[in-house]
Order: structure tokens, then C-alpha cells, then sequence
């Protein structure tokens, strides 16, 4: 058992594969893809200390979060706070979205985990022409 992981989060991790939103599930469908395409290892529902993670890239220190309704009541804000600071604090840095967004910007999420990846540009690569950069005499 990995350190400072106990049973119970290994558990309920094990339940939460088998029960992944519907979101969870699409984005999933994607990101298992990245090992093949980009030589990044995804997990899904992943155990970190005491908490299990949606997806995680351990090696960039990356959290991928999918939120329902539930993430946005008063509790569910104040838990995924302290959960974020603890997440950082062990070196992680967390990015949420919103089941909402999945569906509307599901291109855009998945372009924002790969900036965050480094392995996307935020401004798209100029056509450069033959006579290099700019082309202008």
C-alpha cells in the first residue's frame, strides 16, 4: 500500500472507478489516451493522502477535477478549498471544471490541460514563409 494512504481511500477510489460521472467517464475517454500520444501517464481516481482525485499526472503535479452541483453549495466550496491547499501544499496544483464546461468547451478543456502540460501554445505558431520569419524584404 503506497504511503500515507490508507485502506478506506484505496477503497472508496476502487468504488469511485466503478462509478465515474458521466463527465468523468468523457474525459476520461481522452486522457487515457495522453501516454500514447504524448507519453503522459494519467490516472483516474486517484488516492493522494487522504483524498482521491479525479485524474492525476503525478510527474507534472497535475490534479484534473470534474465538479457537479454538489462542488458549488456554501460546504462543497469550503471542502474543495481546504482540499486545493492541501493538494498544493504536497506540490500538486489543481485545475476544476464544471461539468457545465465539459459540455459546452469540451475542445477547451482539454486544450487547457495541455498548455498546463506545457505541450500546447497559448497563441497559435505563425505561418512562416519559405524565406523565413516574416518573409518580408
Amino acid at each position: 500500500m503506497p504511503s500515507g494512504i490508507g485502506q478506506s481511500t484505496i477503497s472508496r477510489a476502487r468504488r469511485l472507478r466503478r462509478g465515474m460521472s458521466d463527465g468523468e467517464r468523457k474525459l476520461w475517454s481522452e486522457l487515457r489516451e495522453f501516454r500514447r500520444w504524448y507519453g503522459v501517464h494519467v490516472r483516474r481516481q486517484a488516492p493522494i493522502g487522504p483524498y482521491v482525485v479525479d485524474f492525476v499526472i503525478h510527474e507534472s503535479g497535475l490534479v484534473i477535477e470534474v465538479d457537479g452541483e454538489h462542488h458549488f453549495t456554501p460546504s462543497g466550496l469550503s471542502r474543495d478549498r481546504v482540499r486545493d491547499d492541501w493538494l498544493a501544499a504536497q506540490g500538486y496544483k489543481v485545475l476544476r471544471f464544471n461539468t457545465g464546461e465539459l459540455e459546452a468547451s469540451y475542445n477547451g478543456c482539454i486544450e487547457e490541460i495541455l498548455r498546463e502540460l506545457g505541450l500546447m501554445r497559448d497563441t497559435p505558431t505563425p505561418n512562416l514563409s519559405p524565406q523565413g520569419e516574416g518573409g518580408r524584404g
